[in-house]
Parts: structure tokens; C-alpha cells; sequence
């Protein structure tokens, strides 16, 4: 039987839609109370540190920013400085990143460009299962596998390249192996799957129309990747470099294991020893019972947790301008 148009009701269909921009408003309230939740946590956590440091920073009696000593048994007399702990960080986390970025590029466009499928999937899962090693595995192959089996190397290219300051004397004996270069190869093993994870991720979303233009153009594979791939991935390499200069920052237990032989670093050189922000800090863990001790150790914590703030915001800009480029 028709339906008389006269006797239609618009009701239910405003109903709905009152419903649903209600929905919305609750939708769009529970994302931002997310996304606020977050930034409140970062701030409490950066106020925590700053406040449990600043008691110790005035009591110091050398510059924290230039001092080499980090002596905490007297709390009457502390003398803390970062410099060394921020060269070791720094060295280490980049040598890693130099070494991990190209292999980790090259297995993601391997694994997108390269690879049949019946061999990418299973090699991709190999890969991403590194991630799930823990670190103090990684820390022992590194002392007991992997130190005695690079000190070779080192003294190789300490005698040969000496003259560069990277690769000069260090103040720990190379025939142990235990020295930054030795950490950095372990840090670069260690975020090897995360740059590979998020670049293979990028990459298999570039435009098949891209790629086909090319291809119609007579490039070679070479040259496809080259010119459609590798800059269509470029903000996602990045994003994923950084991802793995932070892993490496706050690496703990395996740079602790591998820098065993800790001695105070004479300069920029690989061949260097020490410790790490974070080797550093959870050495002293046991011994944080007076509150100026353990206030020396939170400002380097502070310290650490600014530098990955500040490394992770570049990226976003540089990941960023590279997008709108």
C-alpha cells in the first residue's frame, strides 16, 4: 500500500541526526582527553625530573655541563658533570644509526622491490623478530661473542687510521673489545628491525601509478626505486632513523655489558670506553637512598630525556618539510 507523503514524519530522521552529532562531540572529547593525557604525562614526567634534580645542580661543585668528574659517595661534596656521559651517548647512538640505516634501507627495499612474495614474508617476520630479543642477550653477545671477535678490527684501523680522531687511541685497552665502537655495532643490530619495519612499511605504499609511469618511461629497477620509491619513503625512512637514534639513547643493560671496561673517555674516539646516560645511571641504581646522591643521577636522567625530546622533534620537522617538499 502507497505511503501518503502527507503523513510523513520527519521526526525520526532528526532524531538520528542529533543522535549522531552527540556521538561526534563524545568521539571528539575522548580524542582530545587521549591526546591531552599524553602531553600531561610527558610535562609531569620532564616536572618530576627537574624538580628532584634542582636541589643536587645547586649543590654541585663543578659545571654540569663541562665537568668530566661524576663523583657521588660524598653527599656533602658532589662533584657531577656530563660531558663524558654525553659524548659516550652521543658516539655510540650515531655510529649505530650510521651503520644501521643503509643495511635497513636496503633490506626494506629488498623486501618491497626485490623479493618474491613467497620469500618476503617469511624474511620480513625474521627481522621483525630481532625486536623481540631481549637486551641483556644482545648485551652478552656483544661482551662474549662479538668484543673478542672485533678487536682485530680495531686495532686495524687504529693503526692504520689512527691520524683520524675517531679512530684514535682510546684510555681502554683494545684487545678486550669492550669500547664504544664495539656498543655500536651492538646498538645498530638492536634497531636494525625498527628502520627496517617502518621503511618496508612506506615503501610498499608508493603509488602503483608511480611506479608504472616509470617502468613506461624505460626505467630500470634501479631506476624506479631511485626516482619513485626512494622519495616517496624519504619522511619514512627518517621517522624510522629517529625511532632507532632513540632506542639507541636509552639503551640500558647491553651498552652496560659491553662498556665494562669503563674508564673516563680522552676524547672523540671509537676506541673510547664509559658510560652511557643510561649505563651510567642504572650502575648507581642500587645505591639511590640520600636524596642529593640520587638527585645527581635524575639531572642526568633530565638531560637524557630532553636530548630524545629534541632528536624526535627534529624529525618530525625534517620528516615534515620533506612531506611538503
Amino acid at each position: 500500500m502507497p505511503t501518503d507523503p502527507k503523513n510523513t514524519d520527519p521526526a525520526p530522521t532528526g532524531i538520528r541526526r542529533g543522535q549522531g552529532e552527540t556521538a561526534e562531540k563524545l568521539f571528539s572529547w575522548a580524542a582530545t582527553a587521549a591526546g591531552a593525557t599524553i602531553v600531561a604525562a610527558i610535562a609531569l614526567i620532564a616536572l618530576f625530573l627537574l624538580v628532584r634534580a634542582v636541589p643536587s645542580l645547586r649543590v654541585d661543585e663543578v659545571n654540569f655541563f663541562t665537568s668530566a668528574e661524576f663523583v657521588t659517595t660524598n653527599a656533602d661534596h658532589l662533584r657531577f658533570g656530563i660531558r663524558d656521559l654525553l659524548m659516550v651517548t652521543v658516539l655510540s647512538s650515531l655510529f649505530a644509526l650510521i651503520i644501521a640505516v643503509p643495511i635497513g634501507v636496503g633490506i626494506a627495499l629488498f623486501l618491497t622491490q626485490y623479493a618474491p612474495k613467497q620469500l618476503a614474508k617469511p624474511f620480513a617476520m625474521l627481522v621483525d623478530l630481532l625486536a623481540a630479543v631481549p637486551s641483556i642477550v644482545f648485551g652478552l653477545w656483544g661482551l662474549l661473542v662479538l668484543a673478542p671477535k672485533i678487536a682485530p678490527v680495531q686495532e686495524f684501523l687504529n693503526g692504520k687510521m689512527g691520524w683520524f680522531f675517531l679512530f684514535s687511541d682510546g684510555n681502554v685497552s683494545l684487545a678486550g673489545g669492550g669500547t664504544i665502537f664495539t656498543a655500536g655495532i651492538v646498538l645498530a643490530v638492536m634497531i636494525l628491525p625498527i628502520i627496517t619495519s617502518v621503511s618496508r612499511e612506506v615503501f610498499s605504499l608508493t603509488p602503483r601509478a608511480h611506479i608504472e609511469a616509470a617502468q613506461a618511461l624505460g626505467a630500470t629497477k634501479w631506476e624506479v626505486v631511485r626516482m619513485t620509491v626512494l622519495p616517496y619513503g624519504r619522511s619514512g625512512v627518517i621517522a624510522g632513523s629517529m625511532l632507532g637514534l632513540g632506542r639507541a639513547l636509552g639503551e640500558t643493560i647491553a651498552v652496560l655489558l659491553v662498556l665494562r671496561t669503563a674508564t673516563v673517555p680522552g676524547g672523540w674516539s671509537l676506541f673510547d670506553g664509559g658510560y652511557t646516560f643510561a649505563s651510567k645511571i642504572a650502575s648507581a641504581a642500587s645505591e639511590f637512598s640520600a636524596p642529593l646522591p640520587t638527585g645527581a643521577y635524575i639531572a642526568a636522567g633530565f638531560v637524557l630525556f630532553a636530548l630524545t625530546f629534541i632528536v624526535n622533534a627534529l624529525a618530525r620537522l625534517a620528516a615534515g618539510g620533506r612531506v611538503n617538499g
